[in-house]
């Protein structure tokens, strides 16, 4: 029963969109028909308000790591389903449609409640890719899966089985980009799509 309160408990923090309620409470509009139509902070940084962007960003974060830590003290052992919960809930809101962001974000913040060495090996990933491609999904692609390697290298191998999926997940959220990249047609961060 444990694990099903923790998934629940996890899909309730990850499905608040904070990048929709940022926008609109800024007077940004309707984030969902703006550039990709994504909830997350990549789109909303298409918005053309940085800090706006690096707030989501950091809440989108901040609601996979809290749902985890909330599992790990409640119901101790049920951090992975709470992590699942948490993305999935980013992922396929139900308030929106099931139609949310891609779980970059929250699995970086899922990552860091499940153990500290993942979740910098995870941002330590997101952020050499990015940097050195400047291409946003290729950054969050590579830190997801380099999150389950990292699991087990650390001696983690408790969490690599949702992070694996987890990881999957993020992949196939990204197959759009994925197709784009193979295309050489993929934006880069800075620079508009044409």
């Amino acid at each position: 029963m444990t694990w099903i309160l923790a998934l629940a408990l996890g899909y309730l923090f990850g499905s608040t969109p904070f990048g929709l309620l940022l926008t609109r409470l800024t007077g940004a509009g309707d984030l969902r028909a703006i550039g990709s139509g994504n909830i997350g902070a990549t789109n909303v940084l298409r918005t053309g308000r940085k800090g706006l962007a690096a707030a989501t960003l950091l809440l989108d974060l901040v609601k996979g790591l809290v749902a985890v830590l909330i599992a790990r003290a409640v119901w101790p052992g049920s951090e992975a389903f709470a992590a699942a919960g948490a993305v999935l809930g980013h992922c396929f809101p139900v308030w929106l449609g099931f139609r949310g962001g891609k779980g970059v974000a929250t699995l970086a913040g899922v990552c860091f409640g499940l153990a500290l060495p993942v979740g910098l090996t995870y941002a330590a990933v997101w952020l050499a890719v990015l940097t050195i491609s400047r291409i946003s999904s290729l950054g969050g692609m590579s830190a997801a899966v380099a999150a389950p390697i990292a699991a087990l290298l650390f001696g983690y191998e408790n969490f690599v089985p949702a992070l694996a999926a987890l990881a999957a997940l993020v992949l196939w959220m990204h197959r759009a980009n994925i197709g784009r990249l193979r295309a050489g047609t993929e934006p880069r961060i800075g620079r508009s799509k044409a």
